[in-house]
């Protein structure tokens, strides 16, 4: 039996997020128009992990009814509150990581906490046990040789991906990556009752389209393209993408992972592309191609906005068996000869799921505009002619407004 000092190294990830998906669904029983239950799951989940004295008291603060829990602050300052105050509005001096004092937490995930120290946002790595994909330590590396390209001149400005600052271990020896703290996500945008107008979609995707340009051209895969992962300095951009714990890279990955026997278990819900669906090892930059699309979609729709796909959480049993669905049902079902590369995937997507007709994007999306309609038919489609980030970013400077 786990000790009391013991108890979190026998809890899984797994379990922790199952435990984050039971908090999420009590939020969102309680206060059905909460935008942002996945985030304060989160928190509350890392509230209990750190704090809890045994893994009894764990549990039982993540099967609490939603009544009896105390909610957690957003994790993203509102859209009307300045730096300076959000800064002022501070309760508690905060906690001190390594040099820096008056941290405070912002967001947690399964593999990592997020804390703000003023203006850097420090990612403290608590979870180390090998959760591959998941690499700080080669995502510390990949970010350090693109600031290296950026700075020594070669290569484009790397003005688009998110600067690593510096690394370092704090006083619990956990691996600390330090980057400039942005106040906003994609997805903290989306979830406004506003409409995104087309002045800031253009602006926010070229500076997307543009940080994957220069890692598509180094050979890296982002491999886990979505709202949360593209920082925002202000709902007009510029934008930052961030998120690189699971990035693929040519050299640093090839050890456990070669160039035609890739992980699967890669991408998040609605944005994951249908070739790791079924089976493709052996995917490349497509994959963060088909991600953007999926995003650009809801920029392009009005609020309350819905993914292009639906998608079940992870632990739900048949979330990737919906997700094909859903991809099917909105698309149309792939062919052999629409998509002939498939036939030779571990699972071929044609005889084993019912067909569904072949539908035009002006149907699927009918209240998006042509220009940025044709954009996504180019990018969220099944076979491998998807349009590269250098054709995508041309076509949205020379044809989007």
């Amino acid at each position: 039996m786990s000790s009391e000092h013991d108890w979190r190294s026998a809890l899984s990830s797994l379990d922790r997020y199952e435990n984050i998906q039971k908090l999420k669904a009590a939020i969102e029983a309680s206060d059905p128009a909460s935008t942002s239950a996945q985030k304060d799951a989160f928190s509350k989940e890392n509230e209990a992990y750190k704090n809890s004295a045994s893994i009894d008291d764990y549990n039982a603060i993540c099967s609490a009814p939603l009544a009896q829990q105390q909610q957690p602050p957003p994790s993203s300052p509102p859209f009307h509150q300045a730096v300076g105050e959000q800064d002022e509005a501070a309760t508690s001096p905060g906690i001190t990581i390594g040099s820096y004092h008056g941290c405070h937490h912002v967001a947690g995930g399964v593999t990592a906490e997020v804390y703000r120290a003023q203006a850097r946002a420090l990612k403290v790595i608590t979870e180390t046990r090998d959760i591959a994909p998941h690499d700080p330590f080669r995502e510390a590396k990949i970010l350090a040789s693109l600031t290296s390209s950026s700075s020594s001149g070669s290569g484009s400005s790397q003005t688009s991906i998110i600067p690593l600052l510096e690394t370092f271990r704090d006083q619990e020896q956990r691996f600390v990556l330090v980057f400039p703290y942005m106040p906003l996500t994609l997805e903290s945008l989306l979830a406004r009752r506003e409409p995104v107008n087309r002045a800031q979609t253009r602006r926010i995707f070229t500076d997307i389209f543009g940080a994957l340009k220069d890692l598509h051209a180094r050979g890296i895969v982002h491999r886990d393209i979505k709202p949360s992962a593209v920082l925002l300095e202000s709902p007009d951009g510029p934008a930052y993408l961030s998120d690189f714990g699971t990035a693929w890279h040519p050299k640093l990955s090839l050890a456990t992972e070669p160039a035609d026997g890739k992980i699967l278990d890669i991408g998040t819900g609605p944005y994951r592309a249908p070739e790791v669906l079924f089976g493709d090892k052996s995917y490349g930059p497509p994959v963060d191609m088909w991600g953007a699309g999926a995003m650009l979609v809801e920029c392009c729709r009005e609020p309350p906005r819905r993914p292009l796909f639906e998608s079940r959480a992870a632990h739900e049993d048949g979330n990737q068996l919906g997700l094909i669905l859903s991809i099917f049902q909105t698309m149309g079902s792939p062919t052999r000869e629409s998509w002939p590369k498939a036939a030779h995937f571990r699972t071929p997507p044609f005889e084993m799921y019912r067909a569904f007709d072949v539908r035009e994007w002006s149907e699927i999306l009918p209240e998006v505009e042509p220009p940025y309609r044709d954009l996504v038919s180019s990018l969220v489609k099944y076979d491998r002619s998807r349009a590269t980030a250098s054709e995508a970013l041309d076509f949205l400077t020379s044809k989007c407004s």
